[in-house]
């Protein structure tokens, strides 16, 4: 599929079909996206939640209420929520693990070439420390895991949501997240839109290129 005509015509779905679903081959594809995505110094600072029973998607609306109600709809009737979730630390064993990922998946040529991304990681994390902003840090990073979701879901055919519209706290204590070191950024419906989804038929708006871009 051209990639120009996905990122024209992809847009944030209003209204899903709630008897619509994603096939196992799509979801599988879709979670790729969110594995593969890329983090600085591979740091992967975050978990994601999948919301794909009735039951799963009701626990999330808990956190969809007052203010944010708007959002219910399209948690409910879509086919399957993510809840896109940034870690607060970056612990020494957390970085363990991921040196140990790396190593059974063949990151490195010697030694030394784990030696030395250990300390540049390592770096990294205490300079964030030191400014003490980690979880801001894996914030962003999180938010190039949903670009990432949303550019697969349009490749794929896939209408998606991305929300910042809910309660953090009440999601939090919903799926314990506090204690999991975890934080609630964003949620992603994905699913199929339904007949009466307005925002479907409306043009894509965006800023000239000429406003947007200089050259240095």
């Amino acid at each position: 599929m051209d990639l120009i005509k996905v990122l024209k015509t992809r847009y944030t779905a209003k209204v899903y079909d709630p008897s619509r679903k994603l096939s196992d081959e799509t979801v599988s594809q879709l979670l790729a996206s969110l594995r593969y995505s890329p983090s600085s110094v591979n740091s992967q600072p975050w978990h994601f939640i999948v919301a794909d029973t009735d039951a799963g998607k009701e626990r999330l609306t808990k956190a969809l209420t007052g203010p944010f109600s708007y959002n219910a709809p399209k948690v409910r009737d879509a086919s399957h929520v993510v809840v896109l979730c940034a870690r607060d630390t970056l612990d020494p064993a957390y970085l363990d693990t991921l040196l140990a990922q790396e190593e059974t998946d063949g990151r490195f040529v010697d030694p030394q070439a784990r030696e030395t991304l250990k300390q540049v990681r390592s770096g990294y994390v205490g300079l964030h420390e030191q400014f003490g902003d980690v979880a801001q840090w894996a914030e962003k990073q999180t938010y190039i895991a949903q670009g990432f979701l949303l550019l697969a879901a349009g490749l794929l055919g896939v209408d998606a949501t991305p929300m910042e519209g809910f309660d953090a706290a009440a999601l939090s204590e919903e799926f314990n997240l506090k204690k999991q070191g975890l934080t609630p950024v964003v949620l992603v419906s994905l699913g199929y839109h339904a007949d009466n989804d307005f925002n479907a038929k409306l043009p894509k708006s965006r800023l000239q290129a000429d406003v947007l871009f200089s050259r240095a």
